[in-house]
């Protein structure tokens, strides 16, 4: 499976396309939009969410609420877009001078993007490279998530980090009431701790990153491939958080901590039972052991900086001039840590649904599920059956 996605932070709307989706898979509108709500809340967000309520237009490949395997395409307006035409308009007779951007943000592609595209407005730049643009990946991964709740497969997530307010326990379920916390984090009392740090940073004109964790439960072992590096299942899901506005790390189970411990501390012992099969008695491993899932829950983490945009701006320069100023301002959050939750949620749901779909292939559900059903009756009788 494969997608891409188009559109500008102010323009007219975001757009995408999926090929790839197997047929008679429903398409669940009120759970997408339910996506792309959580994505706009959290404690610490700016004006901006005040304005869009994000709602997915399909246009194709989708027929009765169930997809036809035809490409699926679809639309999520933009309603800012009214009051930015005259500026954002792909016409000759845009207004091309009154929202110019000439002062580069520390932290953000308006530097690099402005000299690599050889443009001299930053506009151009920070319009594409805006965290808008995963809206579409949020709806994208939800329709993943659909495809992967036929099979058992659940993909949750949550904030355990905001600005050092860290989560004291290891979080290894989390709860389907999560989101009725403003922060989308399992510990009440971290989530005071992070909602006074996000008070104190609006104060400051500062603005706050944090960690946030992906949990993949009922995966069975064998998806992914240890072959080539490109089809390592935990290369895929670092890759594609990676490529989410603001994430600098990435995390699979123990993360770093496996280079601070002996190997007796870091490797899950393996063991058999004849009722529950193969399990391991630990989970440092995050669920991935050379590039494939081993039955286990797979656990992710990713750390998101602090937004470049702040209101008590950084120093920078004038591309045009090279003198030195304050960085530019765009409306922008204090914290999107809850944001990048559900995008990371998302991201991930999407390289689980497409590595499976490596693995069990097929242009149908039917045809799917009986791969995937046949895959169940293989690993009941690999240990402990015959190898005859």
């Amino acid at each position: 499976m494969r997608f891409l996605n188009a559109g500008e932070s102010h323009g007219k709307a975001l757009v995408s396309i999926i090929e790839g989706l197997p047929s008679n898979l429903k398409i669940d509108t009120q759970f997408i939009n339910y996506m792309l709500e959580l994505r706009q809340g959290g404690y610490g967000r700016g004006g901006r969410m005040k304005i869009e309520k994000d709602k997915i237009d399909i246009f194709s490949g989708v027929r009765g609420g169930y997809t036809t395997g035809a490409p699926v395409s679809f639309l999520i307006w933009n309603n800012d877009w009214e009051n930015w035409q005259k500026i954002m308009s792909t016409g000759e007779d845009a207004d091309l001078e009154s929202k110019k951007v000439t002062r580069a943000r520390p932290g953000h592609a308006d530097y690099a993007g402005a000299l690599k595209y050889q443009q001299k407005d930053i506009r151009n730049v920070l319009e594409r490279a805006s965290a808008r643009e995963t809206a579409s990946k949020v709806a994208i991964g939800s329709i993943a998530m659909s495809f992967l709740k036929e099979f058992g497969i659940q993909v949750s997530f949550c904030v355990t980090n905001i600005g050092g307010a860290q989560c004291p326990e290891k979080v290894l379920e989390i709860s389907d009431t999560i989101f009725e916390n403003p922060l989308y984090c399992p510990c009440e009392k971290t989530t005071k701790d992070m909602i006074h740090l996000i008070d104190k940073a609006k104060e400051e004109g500062e603005s706050l990153g944090g960690i946030v964790q992906v949990i993949v439960k009922g995966l069975p072992p064998g998806v992914g491939s240890y072959v080539n590096y490109d089809r390592k299942l935990d290369s895929k899901i670092a890759g594609s958080l990676m490529g989410v506005q603001a994430i600098k790390g990435v995390e699979i189970g123990m993360g770093f901590e496996a280079g601070i411990n002996p190997g007796s501390k870091v490797h899950d012992e393996i063991f058999f039972d004849k009722k529950k099969g193969v399990f391991h008695g630990s989970n440092n491993a995050g669920g991935i052991e050379g590039g494939m899932s081993n039955g286990e829950d797979i656990i992710v983490k990713a750390v998101m900086k602090p937004i470049p945009t702040l209101y008590n701006p950084l120093q920078s320069i004038d591309i045009y001039s090279g003198e030195a100023y304050e960085a530019a301002i765009e409306r922008s959050d204090i914290c999107a840590v809850p944001a990048a939750a559900v995008v990371a949620g998302s991201v991930v749901a999407w390289e689980i649904a497409n590595s499976f779909m490596e693995k069990f292939a097929g242009d149908s559900m039917e045809e799917i599920k009986n791969s995937f059903e046949n895959w169940q009756g293989i690993i009941k009788s690999f240990t402990g059956g015959s190898h005859e």
